[in-house]
């Protein structure tokens, strides 16, 4: 269901559509995806005025965070690339994703320890990796047109998870133990992540 929330922001008027999403979960929340697509996922019962109270109270949130996921859609690079280039290369890169990831998650699960079942590699749209509470290692193929330290630090990220399924102090102790400058490596993906496209 579409509604539009009109915010007054550094003088300038913005009229933002919203989709409203029904389910059965007990909590109100707010996403931006990176196409700036804004999602209220609420409870069932929510009445129309709990939605547009609530998306008068986050207005400052909502406005900031979309302004800066338009900022960086503005900023991608510009291919030149026809639609069957850029397929034929997204596939060349996916392929060579499959061989070379799982090689990385090798070399570093010799350090990392814990068990996993398959690895995946997927064409995701916000993460760069996950790993599932079943032992799936799921990643982005865009990570081969990162820097190699990014994609072995979210290698890493995602193996130390099959020992902390959280992102408590003692999961940050033990991916630091493997990347000291793990803070550097995902300060250059959330800053460039938006610029590993083809």
């Amino acid at each position: 269901m579409q509604h539009l929330l009109h915010i007054s922001h550094n003088g300038t008027e913005y009229t933002l559509p919203f989709t409203v999403i029904k389910s059965k979960r007990r909590t109100m929340v707010i996403s931006i995806n990176e196409e700036g697509e804004i999602l209220f996922r609420v409870p069932l019962r929510t009445s129309e005025r709990e939605i547009m109270r609530m998306a008068e109270e986050k207005g400052r949130w909502i406005i900031t965070h979309y302004l800066e996921i338009c900022a960086k859609k503005n900023s991608r690079p510009v291919s030149d690339l026809s639609a069957v280039q850029r397929t034929a290369l997204e596939n060349r890169y996916k392929e060579a994703a499959r061989s070379y990831i799982p090689k990385r998650v090798a070399y570093y699960h010799a350090m990392t320890g814990g068990v996993y079942h398959r690895i995946a590699i997927r064409d995701q749209k916000t993460r760069w990796g996950s790993c599932s509470g079943k032992g799936t290692l799921s990643f982005n193929w865009r990570l081969m047109l990162a820097p190699p330290a990014v994609l072995d630090y979210v290698v890493v990220h995602e193996l130390c998870h099959l020992t902390h399924m959280d992102h408590s102090p003692a999961f940050w102790q033990a991916v630091e133990a493997i990347c000291p400058d793990y803070r550097d490596l995902r300060k250059w993906l959330k800053e460039h992540g938006n610029e590993l496209v083809l």
